[in-house]
């Protein structure tokens, strides 16, 4: 891969036809001769899955596979895997049903979100896709804004040019952005996969909060998820039923909240353990690393 992780890719075939597979990425732990595996997003696992990831683990030397599976809650998973201390993905999502006409999406808003798109369009933001390198880069600075003002940890700009580099060609990754007196002040990037709209990444401005730019731009890429035969909104990650207002993410959780969609809960985060001695001191040097980065980031 362009990032420098290895991808394992395997299929499960039935008399000949691929019926179902997944995507593994091998990541390297600084300084040391070992590897994670991991397997975000993918299918309920079953014991020869299992088996087939424990086989792979051993060739690449991995400690651990770690496994999200994009499944929700309710369903029992095989013992061999245990309950992941350390989750990527979110628990807790929000999933819109797009086969719903445009009338019946609006009808299952808050009030004030239908409110803030009417009071956008009032005021003259425009919204539309726009692909372009020019485009990006202003994703990226306004991203750079973003992560300075919500204090929180972001990919690189190698990481996201190189996705965009990958995804965007192929018709996966898409870019639309929110435009106010000309200046571009909130860009979103989604992707649109197997009928599935996704929502990874966003940066918006300071200027012109009082718009309600973010909430005009939500519909219109909700209305462009349609157009485009998605059948599906993931508006990726949430928090959970009893959200706390003091948490950094409660301001994107109200947010997406208010178009109606549905909190929904996945199983968990589950590591597949292939060195239990190893594994158990990995999570404590993980855990401190944790603490000293809370640490440094207050001074």
């Amino acid at each position: 891969m362009a990032t420098g992780v290895k991808v394992v890719r395997r299929g499960v075939f039935e008399d000949g036809k691929l019926v179902t597979g997944f995507q593994l990425t091998i990541h390297k732990i600084p300084l040391t001769p070992w590897t994670i595996g991991y397997l975000p997003k993918g299918n309920l696992p079953t014991k020869e899955v299992l088996e087939e990831l424990r086989e792979i683990g051993k060739e690449h030397n991995c400690l651990f596979i770690k496994l999200e599976p994009n499944v929700v809650g309710g369903v029992q998973l095989e013992p061999v895997l245990v309950r992941s201390p350390h989750p990527l993905f979110t628990k807790y999502s929000f999933w819109l049903d797009l086969t719903k006409s445009e009338e019946e999406l609006l009808s299952q808003m808050k009030s004030k979100t239908r409110y803030n798109i009417r009071l956008a369009k009032r005021k003259g933001v425009r919204i539309k896709e726009d692909d372009t390198d020019k485009a990006f880069e202003e994703y990226l600075k306004l991203t750079d804004q973003t992560i300075k003002r919500q204090g929180f940890f972001a990919h690189t700009k190698d990481y996201h040019r190189k996705m965009w580099e990958t995804l965007q060609p192929i018709g996966m990754a898409h870019l639309l952005k929110a435009e106010y007196k000309g200046e571009t002040i909130a860009t979103w990037i989604v992707f649109l996969y197997n009928n599935v709209l996704y929502y990874p990444y966003g940066a918006s401005s300071t200027k012109y909060k009082e718009v309600m730019a973010s909430n005009l731009l939500m519909w219109e890429v909700i209305r462009w998820g349609k157009e485009h035969g998605a059948r599906l909104f993931d508006m990726w990650g949430a928090l959970g039923t009893e959200p706390d207002p003091k948490d950094s993410w409660y301001g994107f959780h109200r947010f997406k909240e208010g178009y109606g969609a549905k909190h929904t809960k996945f199983i968990g985060t589950f590591d597949l353990v292939l060195k239990p001695v190893l594994y158990n001191a990995y999570n404590l040097i993980y855990k401190l690393r944790g603490v000293y980065l809370k640490i440094r980031s207050s001074l």
